[in-house]
């Protein structure tokens, strides 16, 4: 049988959240993993075995999207309290406010030099944000219903970005123009984003689809239909070798991109799995759901053949049946023959490291004073937020201070 370093395998789990975990994303330094939740907090959970949790308080709705900065010296979220939050990941707890859509923000993306932000809203937009100049910079707005998610390619030029109008759209950043359209979805399109060469997009859809196109040519190269229900987030390994995907069918799935076939399905929440992330170098990953759990998994299927490993699996559990359609798309008609077999992994939810994490709390005294925010317009100042001074924490000690420096 195949060594378990060769499978992905279960890391820790984090439990602190109260209600459902939406988003998730790993510091580029490596030591940090944000979640955030329908319980209206961001979590920043250090990965150190002994390491505190801290749970920053401020957003009044639940949180729907989080993100690193490319440099790990910000954090961005949105939610759906009609407002996206800069946070400053210390134990000041400080943020920065963005008042500008009319209705839920689903998805805040950092461009991957750090200068801009774009998210996506309920009011139908896309807007794009200086974090420097702390300002709107524009809007796309073609969208004719609630738009899920928006994401810059790696080289800033573009924009993608998909909804409930079933469509997914494709910006060029410097003319503001939509240049592309696709709208074969049968149901509402969830996620989005660009792989990391940035030569492929790739979209789900509440209809359990996964399609990825080739930007150089805009054809449909591959088409997935591996889970039994919607896909609600995805993330590209940074090989540009392997997908992960994760489904309101309490899975998640692992696809091979080269060869065009599922190789792993993971057993390890109980509902939803509502996000799913890889780390920047890819050998960790992130999963969170609808039972209120982040877990952390170990990559391992990077390392070695996946022939190999197949090879090395004397026995397996019941595998999962061959998907309707064709795992790959365009690559000849289906004929219907036994697909090789995708491994399931059932994994007993133990965090087997260390005790869960003690928990510290920012942002409550801030919370709770009620200060006055002022709207940002698409002209106006942006507010700053300051949670500095925290009575429930009192005088903040240094060696405190240290647990959470700013990278």
């Amino acid at each position: 049988m195949a060594s378990v370093l060769d499978d992905p395998t279960l890391e820790r789990h984090f439990k602190g959240h109260k209600d459902a975990v939406t988003c998730t994303d790993f510091n580029p330094n490596r030591k940090q993993l944000a979640s955030g939740s329908a319980d209206k907090n961001l979590m920043i959970w250090n990965l150190a075995p002994k390491g505190r949790a801290f749970r920053f308080v401020g957003h009044q709705d639940a949180v729907t999207s989080v993100q690193f900065s490319p440099f790990g010296n910000l954090v961005a979220t949105s939610s759906k309290d009609r407002t996206v939050r800069l946070w400053t990941p210390s134990m000041k707890g400080e943020s920065t406010v963005f008042k500008a859509h009319t209705a839920p923000v689903r998805s805040v993306a950092f461009s991957h030099d750090g200068h801009r932000l774009v998210t996506a809203s309920d009011d139908k937009s896309v807007k794009v944000w200086s974090v420097e100049r702390q300002c709107f910079v524009y809007s796309l707005s073609q969208h004719t219903n609630w738009v899920r998610c928006a994401r810059f390619s790696p080289d800033g030029r573009l924009i993608a970005s998909c909804g409930d109008d079933r469509t997914v759209r494709l910006w060029d950043t410097s003319t503001k123009h939509c240049i592309n359209c696709f709208t074969d979805y049968g149901e509402s399109a969830t996620f989005v984003d660009f792989n990391p060469s940035g030569t492929c997009l790739a979209s789900s859809g509440a209809d359990s689809s996964l399609k990825i196109w080739d930007l150089r040519t805009n054809k449909l190269i591959q088409h997935y239909q591996v889970h039994s229900a919607g896909i609600n987030s995805f993330s590209f390994h940074p090989s540009n070798n392997y997908l992960i995907s994760g489904s309101t069918d309490s899975t998640v799935k692992i696809l091979d991109l080269l060869e065009g076939r599922l190789i792993y399905t993971l057993h390890g929440h109980k509902g939803a799995v509502i996000t799913v992330a890889f780390s920047r170098a890819g050998d960790l990953f992130a999963s969170g759901g609808a039972d209120c759990k982040v877990l952390m998994w170990r990559t391992n299927f990077d390392a070695k053949s996946y022939q190999d490993v197949l090879q090395q699996h004397s026995r397996r559990s019941t595998p999962d049946p061959p998907p309707h359609l064709t795992d790959i798309h365009p690559r000849g008609p289906h004929l219907h023959r036994q697909q090789p077999r995708a491994i399931q992994i059932s994994q007993t939810v133990a965090d087997t490291q260390s005790t869960d994490p003690q928990v510290i709390e920012l942002g409550r005294a801030a919370h709770s004073a009620k200060r006055a925010e002022k709207q940002l317009d698409a002209t106006g100042p942006m507010t700053i937020d300051h949670k500095a001074h925290l009575r429930l924490l009192g005088a903040c000690s240094s060696s405190l201070c240290s647990l959470l420096p700013v990278q």
